[in-house]
């Protein structure tokens, strides 16, 4: 699938829900790999804020981004319909803090797109793929939310409200394709006894019948309402049954479980890529669902540096063994680190250590309970990217590498005796001027045990004297 943009601007305007602010929106077409980001234009600069689940401030009764003093509240909307229908890129031009809330749904936005139409951009879509569960969950409230894999985006929402008109809902979105129809109609809900406190707390400014479904369930006298109609500037209510205050019937019977659903996907938008994953959730809401896109979004990074896993096959003859490598390292036992070469390009290389419980360190490293050190793992590292950094100079075994910097280096996981390193090491730009800047991940089986930048320098060989432990 290629990513897509709009073929035009779409342009919304109307009340922020919360806000009581009204906006103009304008949705512009952006290249690949922009993203979705919102600017806000009636700022100075016109700061830009991306949709990332990492700028997420706020997720009382809706979501709120914010990038510097600029902030952009109630997303998820628009972000469910740009999901809703794949479109990746998009400028989000507003002048004001809030999206419109329209008519509590994100139908308008949807048929807005769809009659616009959409532009195929020549560049792949990078799917989120889930190869295992990823759960969370919250105690106290008792939510929860799942993904497994699958090979699209389906979600199930289930709710539950204690209210006898409410009851016990479940809505199901099978595929994309069914988004416009079944879930992107689905107006947001308030219950009649939330509105004084949600008042109270400075939201709902611009909340009235004609963007929220009211749900009555407990019938309140007129002194009530009326005081409620003052504290939001309202005509006067009037309640005279329970059930649904402002309409006759539903879109549908779980319209409000179908709305979560609609939630869902525009918070989840937030990770920053399409999702092919099955996602359940009981009793969902904007905190939960942040908190579980920042799990998949994590997840999301750590796939993307397994997918660069070199496949090592002890089977197969390697380009360099260790007689080979000593023709280019000064190194010998017992600080030689690279046991063979499996792969070597102009950009990259790939090398093997094999841990064994005689080597010299365990002696003196935890010797009751061995643990291969880190430091020689980056030293390792080194090693292996010294091959890289030396094999493209036209006498090979004349030049040495030299540690200049190392950044950014991280220890995920322990190394054992008995494991086998895999240790690639890709350039991060050309080299130049004889300075080399790689990016290094140490490997055990599927699991990534250190990574770090490591930036050397390459130094012809003095033949005069005998280089010291310091080189790499």
């Amino acid at each position: 699938m290629k990513q897509c943009t709009i073929a035009k601007d779409c342009v919304f305007s109307g009340i922020g829900l919360h806000t009581g602010k009204s906006a103009t929106m304008t949705v512009k077409a952006a290249p690949i790999n922009h993203g979705i980001r919102f600017q806000r234009i009636d700022l100075k600069d016109s700061p830009i804020l991306p949709a990332d689940v990492n700028r997420v401030i706020s997720t009382n009764r809706g979501t709120t981004i914010k990038t510097g003093e600029a902030q952009v509240s109630t997303v998820e909307h628009i972000l469910s319909a740009l999901a809703g229908l794949g479109i990746d890129n998009v400028l989000i031009e507003i002048d004001g803090p809030e999206v419109p809330i329209m008519d509590g749904s994100a139908r308008e936005f949807t048929e807005a797109f769809l009659k616009t139409g959409t532009i195929q951009q020549e560049f792949d879509k990078d799917y989120l793929e889930i190869t295992e569960a990823v759960a969370f969950k919250d105690e106290l409230s008792g939510t929860e939310l799942i993904a497994v894999p699958s090979d699209k985006f389906e979600v199930t929402a289930m709710i539950d409200f204690k209210s006898p008109f409410l009851g016990q809902q479940f809505a199901s979105l099978g595929d994309l394709t069914e988004y416009e129809k079944e879930i992107a109609p689905c107006r947001t809900f308030v219950f009649l006894r939330e509105i004084e406190k949600l008042a109270n707390e400075n939201l709902i400014k611009g909340g009235d019948l004609n963007n929220a479904i009211v749900i009555v369930d407990r019938l309140m006298n007129q002194a009530e309402l009326d005081d409620l109609a003052t504290k939001l500037n309202k005509p006067q209510v009037r309640v005279e049954k329970e059930g649904i205050l402002n309409t006759v019937e539903l879109q549908f019977p779980n319209e409000a479980a179908r709305h979560k659903v609609l939630d869902i996907i525009g918070d989840l938008a937030l990770v920053g890529k399409p999702i092919k994953a099955k996602i359940v959730a009981n009793k969902p809401g904007h905190t939960a669902n942040v908190e579980f896109a920042k799990l998949l979004k994590k997840k999301y990074l750590e796939n993307r540096k397994l997918k660069g896993k070199p496949i090592y096959n002890p089977d197969d003859a390697p380009l360099m063994d260790t007689q080979k490598i000593q023709s280019y390292l000064p190194h010998r036992h017992p600080f030689l680190m690279v046991d063979k070469i499996i792969e070597l390009s102009d950009q990259h290389v790939v090398g093997i250590k094999n841990i064994t419980f005689t080597e010299a360190w365990f002696a003196g490293h935890f010797p009751n309970n061995p643990v291969f050190p880190g430091v020689l793992q980056i030293e390792a590292l080194a090693q292996t990217g010294g091959i890289l950094a030396i094999s493209q100079q036209p006498d090979p075994g004349n030049w040495d590498t030299y540690f200049v910097k190392i950044d950014n280096t991280k220890f995920k996981a322990k190394v054992l005796p008995g494991d086998t390193l895999i240790l690639k090491m890709e350039l991060m730009q050309p080299i130049r001027r004889g300075i080399v800047q790689m990016l290094g991940t140490a490997y055990v089986g599927n699991k990534i045990v250190s990574e770090g930048e490591l930036t050397a320098q390459i130094i012809r060989r003095d033949t005069s004297f005998t280089p010291s432990i310091n080189s790499i």
